[in-house]
């Protein structure tokens, strides 16, 4: 590589650095320096646009180019150098900007949502802190490093969901979060030093690069669908064991950061937080991570693996649109719809749409981040009325709201931009990314078994119930009249779409939901320039290319004037809410009910159980050695004292007597040594007579 390619990289990679630290920046200035100062939120809000702006600069930088891949030694064990560097490709330039892009008009809109807030200046420098970490994770090249920052995204979001410290929900949704989060971080560590130990290095590029060890031990169908084959340096065969155990690891990892089955629960919960948290984590941050992570390590797996990928995508899809369609409370709704989209991405990437996949990610940050937004000035104008009128109501159930689309035209405007690209609506950049996933689907289950072409139908239809629950959301909150006014006429209403800061991220973030900023054709996703830096191969035409499109677009359009008779013009029969299937989508599947109930309950008892055991047996055992070992050392102590000190003081005694009585023969008298003398004559004599 030449000089001039050298310098430039060295600045690219610097630029990078600069985009990540300065949210951290503004985390240190912000704790330090301004305490609760309103001007924290400027400051985190001016460090997010320079790092928007520089991640902007590495992307046309980097982006289709080549890879910029600088290091140095950390630290090292034995034989072994731990490298700490920067990895600049197509995926982390476009996940440095997303971040970045996301994170910025949720700045803005905080300024003005939590303007009133007493954790005003506390709440950035949690935000800071979050878009530091996810900024990092994406960059980083080594597998120590990605673990360490995925470990802060996880402990940042754990603030910010439990934000209100003071209620217990709150409390107990961002316990809930961190808890069901730690099991996929063991997944992923255990992942990780399965990977270390069977190629030898925690080097990203190294394992999983076009040249990387991973691709290299591989025999590749295609391109990116790979079998392994051997160990790449020590030539030997990898264990089957070992990657499946790796995989599960992996599996683990990302269902519990994008809230797959059945590792989901804690994402609806996590709505305790501000709602511009919500936008944040939802959109292109804590819940991308998962995603992100498939990304990254993609080569790894194997068909067989890919499709354990596919049906779990779908399934959570699947699950999630049906729970959506009966929630009552408007950020839950958001909550499981990103669920379900999340579902479409892991899914994606089980049926080898990588590109489709990463492009929808791209896609529903901007549709997502702007529905929460939307949520956020829907339930704080509810907040107004419910105050100025002193009511006792929930201001996020969709049941108490209607009508309000005259009342704030920008907000409804952008609500329904953001429902379409959802939902996949032509001229969308959700109809782009979606209709790519459900395509490249069905192509992919061509020539399979019955079970593995139930994935694509199931997909479809869950594009389908999509379309339901969008449109019950948007005509049950905009369209008719006020609900609260049926029950309170005389209601005082004095609400509008707000301050500029609320407007301005709408604005937007809705120019990016449609089509012009990925392709200029509208409804080819092919010609995505997205699409097109991640396409593993060149897409021969099918019939699904038509009748996918036609046949969503078209159901959707029926679907969501099945929903505009019944929830804006109130015609027609809702189901019953007596019902099996109303009750099993309303109660979540019973999924967090059968957690509390069985495995919460299971794991309390278990605990139970160890500590009876703990105290009434290893601990009874201790006791019972500690008294056979107290009465042995009594025992000892008795034979010392009375057995071995009286034989040694007998012993003392008899010397000692010997000695005196021996003395007594040595006093310097004649008659002494004389009967002394005659002693020891008589004495022989006896003797003698005896032996005779």
């Amino acid at each position: 590589m030449n000089p001039t390619t050298l310098h430039t990289d060295a600045q690219t990679v610097t630029l990078a650095i600069i985009a990540v630290v300065l949210p951290f920046a503004a985390f240190v200035v912000n704790f330090l320096v301004l305490g609760k100062s309103k001007a924290s939120g400027w400051v985190s809000t001016l460090a997010i646009l320079g790092s928007a702006v520089l991640s902007l600069n590495v992307f046309f930088r980097v982006w289709d180019s080549h890879t910029i891949h600088m290091q140095q030694v950390w630290f090292t064990i034995g034989a072994t150098k731990v490298q700490i560097g920067i990895l600049l490709n197509n995926l982390s330039v476009l996940m440095l900007v997303l971040v970045s892009l996301i994170a910025l008009p949720v700045h803005i809109y905080s300024t003005a949502y939590m303007k009133d807030d007493t954790g005003y200046s506390r709440y950035f420098r949690y935000l800071s802190f979050f878009c530091f970490s996810m900024l990092a994770l994406v960059v980083v090249d080594s597998l120590i490093t990605f673990y360490a920052f995925w470990e802060l995204v996880g402990f940042s979001s754990y603030l910010l969901i439990g934000f209100w410290y003071d209620r217990d929900s709150a409390v107990q949704a961002n316990k809930k979060a961190f808890i069901m989060n730690r099991i996929g971080d063991i997944g992923l560590l255990s992942a990780i030093i399965i990977l270390f130990t069977q190629f030898g290095t925690f080097d990203i590029d190294l394992l999983f690069g076009e040249h990387g060890r991973v691709s290299q031990s591989v025999i590749f169908e295609g391109f990116w669908n790979a079998v392994p084959l051997h160990d790449y340096e020590k030539g030997t065969s990898l264990p089957a064991i070992w990657h499946y155990i790796a995989f599960g690891g992996i599996l683990l990892a990302v269902a519990a950061k994008s809230a797959q089955f059945p590792l989901h629960t804690w994402l609806p919960d996590a709505m305790e937080g501000p709602t511009s948290v919500s936008a944040l984590i939802h959109a292109a941050t804590m819940v991308a991570a998962g995603v992100f992570l498939l990304g990254r390590v993609y080569p790894f797996f194997s068909p067989e693996e890919l499709t354990i990928l596919a049906a779990v995508g779908c399934f959570t899809a699947f699950m999630a649109a049906t729970i959506a369609l009966t929630q009552n409370d408007l950020k839950r709704i958001l909550a499981y719809s990103t669920i379900s989209q999340l579902g479409y991405m892991v899914m994606a990437m089980g049926v080898g749409a990588y590109s489709s996949s990463l492009f929808h990610l791209v896609t529903h940050a901007f549709f997502k981040c702007l529905l929460f937004l939307v949520a956020g000035i829907v339930i704080h104008q509810i907040k107004h009325i419910k105050e100025d009128n002193h009511l006792d109501i929930d201001p996020q159930d969709i049941r108490h709201m209607g009508g309000l689309r005259k009342k704030l035209p920008l907000t409804f405007i952008a609500a329904v931009i953001a429902g379409l690209a959802l939902v996949g609506f032509p001229l969308t950049s959700g109809f782009l990314s979606k209709d790519g996933i459900l395509i490249q689907a069905f192509e992919w289950s061509e020539g399979k078994n019955i079970l593995l072409n139930i994935i694509p139908i199931m997909a479809l239809l869950t594009s389908w119930l999509t379309a339901f629950y969008v449109a019950r959301l948007i005509f049950k909150v905009f369209f008719g009249e006020l609900s609260l006014l049926k029950t309170f006429p005389s209601l005082q209403i004095h609400i509008g779409d707000g301050h500029w800061a609320y407007k301005l991220p709408l604005v937007f973030l809705a120019l990016c939901c449609l089509f012009p900023l990925f392709s200029f054709n509208p409804i080819s996703y092919e010609n995505s320039w997205l699409y097109h830096a991640f396409a593993l191969k060149h897409e021969a035409a099918s019939n699904y290319h038509l009748i996918i499109p036609v046949l969503v677009t078209v159901v959707s359009l029926l679907v969501i004037y099945r929903a505009y008779l019944l929830y804006a013009k109130r015609e027609g029969r809702i189901i019953a809410e007596t019902g099996l299937l109303y009750r099993i989508s309303f109660n979540e599947w019973y999924i967090d009910r059968f957690y509390r109930r069985v495995i919460v309950k299971f794991v309390i008892w278990l605990s139970g159980a160890a500590y009876w055991f703990d105290r009434n047996v290893i601990d009874g055992f201790i006791t019972l050695l500690e008294r056979i070992n107290l009465c042995i050392a009594k025992a000892a102590a008795w034979c010392d004292k009375y057995i071995v000190d009286g034989v040694l003081w007998l012993a003392a005694e008899t010397v000692q007597y010997i000695g005196n009585f021996a003395r007594r023969f040595h006093g310097g008298k004649v008659q002494y040594y004389l009967y002394s003398m005659l002693l020891a004559v008589i004495a022989v004599f006896i003797i003698k007579l005896i032996w005779a």
